[in-house]
């Protein structure tokens, strides 16, 4: 048998878990970095981004997971040539995804990068 206060103590609990189910429903849907790294990114860069690929061997890309290329980069470079592609001498030498992927994503990608690092 319920109380006079047991009705506002449940309204207390499912206030807040509505809350969170529905500003969490974005965070939970949006796919994780190695996810995206494997669906638009490691057929150029490879899996460990050490850009053992042939395409990624052609386009001569760099090998994430060398100390030296990881302390030339710089986060914002790279969050940029993620989200509006790269243009060498006028030619597309990597695609923008910025309509597949978010700002968030692009740069939870730039932290994926950082960890292949040796």
């Amino acid at each position: 048998m319920l109380t006079a206060t047991q009705p506002m103590k449940m309204k207390h609990l499912i206030a807040p878990s509505l809350i969170m189910l529905v500003f969490g429903l974005p965070i939970a849907t949006a796919a994780d970095a190695k996810a995206n790294w494997e669906e638009h990114c490691a057929s150029c860069h490879g899996a460990a981004g050490q850009a053992d690929t042939k395409i990624g061997k052609k386009l001569k890309l760099k090998d994430y997971s060398d100390a030296k290329v990881q302390a030339e980069l710089m986060d914002d470079a790279m969050l940029k040539a993620t989200l509006d592609g790269v243009i060498v001498d006028g030619k597309e030498k990597m695609k923008a995804f910025k309509e597949k992927l978010s700002a968030a994503e692009a740069k939870d990608l730039v932290a994926l990068i950082r960890t292949f690092k040796k």
